[in-house]
């Protein structure tokens, strides 16, 4: 092969692509309209005189320039996902608080979302002194107000008085026995915890670092959770005592094990449907007030989950996220996986392909399936993207 035969391989030009329709496979592939076609072979590789580098992971990549929030599809089979008519509308917004940051848990009988304010980031206003805010959007009101517009809405949420033991909700999942099922990332010297109705408190020798994030292992009462030590990185924790790693407690028995560790950062966790496979991400790269490390992981891996045990087994790389970090996940019912990520929220397939994202260039780390659609949790806002694909059942009898 000569040098000039391999620039002209190497050399491939980034083009600009139809919001509406694009070239796929020498077919027409027709999006939503709130979607715009990317196609991988357009930019997978790219010449030595390229010049739109994207150096860091907190850029997005939008080689369209289409104002966000919208829909990237970067494979035909994300239009299962979206359906024919999926958009991105902002259902309501508080610009200057990072009200809706973490742990959304959908109730289908009160059709409304719960979730959390940034526990110890940015503009959530809250540290070792102050707590975070638990709030509430009706869904039921989100649906008429969006059917009587065009545009986008600003339903009113609802701020829920825990009591002084609930500090620094982070993680959620649910309904679980009728309730609520929080994880707690503590504040200053009060522990973390799992906290329904009433705390529930998993004893360790030492305190828990900071509880993030939840899940229950379908077909048990059994939850497991993530403990990194991002309230020490953020200041509102004392120093951890405990390396950052993923346990499982059995309501029934009070035991709590480890199930997976040799994490950086262990942060969202999921389950596939039958609960023989487990996702947890790990979030490693960003170290909270010390900043971003793009060397360290940024990484949704995948494990067995042992039938006898529950130990997470036979460890993988299932995706890697280049834009920011994999916060959040959640599984639909085709087995797709989302994840909150620097610009907007990632969904890969069973296999760990990339087909496509919301897109909204900016962090969003949690995300809720409902019955009007995806609720994205953007910080300041809160989008509902309204696609066909259905969220797994996270409640618990």
């Amino acid at each position: 092969m000569t040098p000039s035969t391999a620039s002209a391989i190497l050399t491939v030009t980034l083009a600009l692509v139809s919001c509406a329709k694009a070239s796929a496979s020498n077919s027409d592939l027709t999006v939503p309209p709130g979607a715009v076609y990317i196609n991988p072979l357009m930019y997978n590789v790219v010449g030595a005189n390229y010049t739109e580098w994207r150096n860091l992971s907190t850029v997005g990549f939008d080689p369209t320039n289409t104002a966000p929030p919208f829909i990237q599809v970067f494979d035909p089979s994300f239009l299962n996902v979206t359906g024919s008519s999926a958009t991105i509308r902002l259902i309501t917004s508080n610009p200057g608080f990072a009200f809706a940051h973490e742990a959304p848990i959908y109730v289908p009988d009160l059709n409304a979302v719960f979730f959390s304010s940034n526990d110890g980031g940015p503009l959530g206003y809250n540290g070792w002194y102050n707590n975070s805010v638990v709030s509430m959007i009706n869904m039921t009101e989100v649906d008429m107000a969006l059917a009587s517009t065009t545009g986008d809405v600003n339903i009113q949420i609802q701020t829920l008085n825990l009591p002084d033991t609930v500090q620094m909700v982070n993680g959620g999942t649910g309904p679980y026995k009728g309730d609520l099922l929080f994880v707690t990332s503590g504040r200053a010297l009060l522990p973390p915890s799992i906290v329904r109705v009433n705390p529930i408190l998993p004893t360790m020798p030492l305190q828990f670092n900071s509880l993030n994030d939840i899940k229950i292992l379908p077909g048990t009462d059994i939850m497991f959770f993530t403990d990194p030590t991002y309230g020490w990185l953020t200041g509102f924790r004392p120093e951890p005592m405990l390396p950052s790693q993923v346990y499982r407690f059995d309501p029934s028995t009070g035991q709590v094990r480890v199930v997976a560790d040799q994490f950086v950062l262990p942060n969202g966790i999921a389950f596939t449907y039958d609960g023989k496979s487990a996702f947890v991400t790990d979030t490693g790269s960003f170290e909270g007030s010390f900043g971003t490390n793009q060397t360290l992981p940024s990484t949704i891996y995948k494990f067995d989950v042992d039938p006898q045990t529950q130990a997470f087994t036979n460890r993988r790389v299932f995706a890697y996220s280049d834009s920011g970090i994999p916060d959040g996940i959640q599984l639909d019912t085709m087995g797709n996986v989302y994840s909150g990520c620097g610009e907007g929220t990632h969904v890969w397939n069973a296999e760990g392909t990339l087909i496509g994202k919301f897109y909204l260039n900016s962090t969003t780390a949690e995300m809720i399936f409902t019955k009007s659609g995806l609720v994205i949790l953007d910080q300041d806002a809160i989008y509902l993207a309204n696609i066909q694909a259905q969220g797994l059942d996270l409640a618990t009898l």
